[in-house]
Formats: C-alpha cells, structure tokens, sequence
C-alpha cells in the first residue's frame, strides 16, 4: 500500500493519495472456509493484496511531479544491481529463513547461502543483487522512453509505465507468478485496481491545521486525539513529566 498527503503551494490544497490494495475477487469468506482458514493466513500469497505501491508512486510522480520516472527510480535500480547487505536486514532474513523457505522465489532472491541451513542468507556487508527487481524497473523505464519517443508528453509517458505493470508483461509475470504459489491474483484485479484521489480530513489544533488521510487508515484518531486535547495546557505539564504522559 502507499498513502500519502500532498500540499499544493500554488493552490494551497492539501490533496490525499489512497493507493491501497485490494484483496483479489476470489479472496471470499467461503474460500478460505473451505480450504481450513478461520481467517487469512497471515503470510503467503493466499495474504496478498494487489500491489498498490508502484501505481501510486507513478500516479503521484504523473500529476504532482515534474521529473521523469526513469531520474525517479534510477537510485532504486542502482541499488538492486547490487549493494552491501545491512546488518538489520541479514538479521531478519536469517530469523525468518523457516518461513521464507516455503515460497520459492523468496528463496531464490533472498537464500544466496544455501548450503548453509542455519543462515542461508546473506552476510553483512556481502553486495546483494536482486536481478529480477532490476529487470521490472527498467520494463518500467523502458516503457516511458517508448512513449516519450512517440511523442507523448512527460504525464503520459509515466502512465505508459503504469499500464504496463498494471495490464501488461510485468501483470502477467506477477499473475504467473502468484498463482504457481497457491495465490488468486487474477489479471482483472490488476485492471480493475486504481488510484484514488481524495480530499482529506483535517482539523485545526490550537491554531495549526493538520491533516490526515481518510477512514481507510488511522489518521482520523488522531485528529479526534488531538480535538481532545485542544484545551490542555500540555506545555504547562512540563515535557515528559507524569502528568504530561
């Protein structure tokens, strides 16, 4: 998922960005029923939603942005040819191998070590490539050059990138494959799925207008918490005494 807010200088409009997945058509009560779950289990491609993050960063970079998605994602793509692994991340994968060890790809990107079973992963500092992110990245580019060149204005170029994660070859690998691996991610979901462009809430905190985004995350407690506390001399408490806690 990807949220954002974006606060537009010249209009001085605060805008929200609501690119959060969804779960796909076939993800029912009664699948999930029927195969032994109570609930969804908590990882695993019967978990995934369709992805949002891709389409909302490239609709946010169309609309309100004024680089090219090929200067965006050149530091992602730099990093995916290959970096020095950190200390937190090689941490994580060695304590979650028996969990990453039952989908393949996970392994194949993440176990560069495995001939050994107590830490398949890779060490600190070892230059970690992740060659198939790479390949999507630069399909992405790829498909902005290729509008660009027939014209197509910079906005344009950039949704020629989305359409292809969302409705081309990046769609149709991704449907590949999550399917292989037991999930239900169709290619309809993937055309169906959109962007939502909205007007966010918001209310005014001792003279500060603060905003957050809508219902479908928390951001509203906190602007209740704050009505809350409109009228609490908090400096007067003094920072981080009991009272103030």
């Amino acid at each position: 998922e990807t949220q954002a807010l974006i606060y537009n200088p010249n209009t001085g409009q605060v805008l929200g960005i609501n690119a959060l997945g969804v779960a796909p058509t076939g993800a029912t009560a009664d699948f999930y029923r029927e195969r032994g779950h109570r609930y969804p289990p908590p990882d695993g491609p019967l978990s995934a939603v369709t992805p949002g993050t891709p389409g909302g960063l490239m609709t946010m970079l169309a609309e309100y942005g004024t680089m090219s998605l090929a200067e965006v994602l050149a530091p992602a793509m730099e990093m995916a040819e290959g970096y020095p692994m950190e200390a937190d991340a090689a941490r994580r994968i060695r304590a979650e191998r028996e969990l990453i060890s039952q989908w393949k790809y996970s392994r194949e990107v993440y176990f560069t070590h495995p001939e050994d079973p107590e830490n398949p992963g890779p060490r600190v500092g070892e230059i970690f490539r992740q060659p198939d992110l790479l390949a999507t990245l630069q399909k992405l580019v790829d498909a902005e050059e290729e509008a660009l060149a027939q014209s197509m204005g910079r906005k344009e170029a950039i949704y020629a990138a989305y359409d292809r994660f969302y409705r081309g070859d990046i769609a149709q690998e991704l449907v590949r494959g999550t399917q292989e691996e037991g999930g239900l991610i169709t290619m309809e979901d993937l055309d169906q799925w959109q962007v939502y462009i909205e007007e966010p809430v918001s209310t005014d905190y001792k003279g500060i207008q603060v905003y957050k985004l809508t219902s479908w995350v928390q951001g509203p407690v906190m602007l209740q918490l704050l009505n809350l506390l409109e009228d609490v001399d908090l400096t007067g408490m003094g920072f981080n005494s009991a009272e103030y806690l």
